[in-house]
């Protein structure tokens, strides 16, 4: 469950991503309701090319338990931007001090997928990358099991041979983060 004690709201959007209003998180991931989230993804270069910092969802977590995915991914709070959304969440996920990184909003991509323990996972989630030298982390273990960086060629290999081993959203949210690095 949400380890921060307090109840906590989705914004709930229509597919132009305007806000319609908001519902209780796990009300709306029983529903289905279409909701506005954010993946954040973390990149670094290296002699041996591109590597992505990916974490292990934590077991205990509401769906996708054990699931690889992007370094954090949440749901921001009524009047908070995305990218002060995604500073938060790496504060809290992995202890990552990101408010003097270049966090860039990449685009959004709606998707719908049933997931374990009958919940629905329908965002329109917003991509939000970053390219790091390093960085220092720390795990909150109630969120994060494992944190690693992934050379691009081995976790494109392992998505494509075990997809089951990510999570629903994390394939598009690497798409959308190599388009973004391949022009830049």
């Amino acid at each position: 469950m949400h380890s921060y004690g307090q109840q906590q709201n989705v914004i709930l959007v229509d597919e132009q991503g305007q806000p319609i209003g908001e519902m209780e998180k796990m009300a709306a991931h029983v529903s289905g309701e279409l909701h506005l989230a954010f993946s954040v993804l973390l990149y670094r270069r290296t002699s041996a090319g591109v590597e992505f910092l990916l974490q292990q969802r934590a077991l205990g977590k509401y769906h996708s338990e054990g699931l690889w995915t992007n370094t954090c991914c949440s749901h921001p709070e009524h009047n908070e931007t995305i990218l002060a959304a995604a500073v938060r969440r790496l504060k809290q996920e992995v202890h990552i001090s990101a408010e003097k990184m270049p966090l860039k909003e990449l685009g959004s991509f709606i998707y719908r997928a049933e997931l374990d323990n009958n919940l629905i996972e329908h965002e329109l989630d917003h991509v939000v990358c970053a390219e790091i030298d390093d960085v220092e982390y720390e795990l909150n273990p109630e969120e994060v099991m494992a944190v690693r960086w992934w050379p691009e060629a081995e976790l494109s290999e392992e998505l494509s041979q075990h997809p089951e081993r990510f999570t629903a959203w994390f394939s598009q949210v690497l798409s959308f983060t190599q388009k973004a690095i391949s022009v830049a």
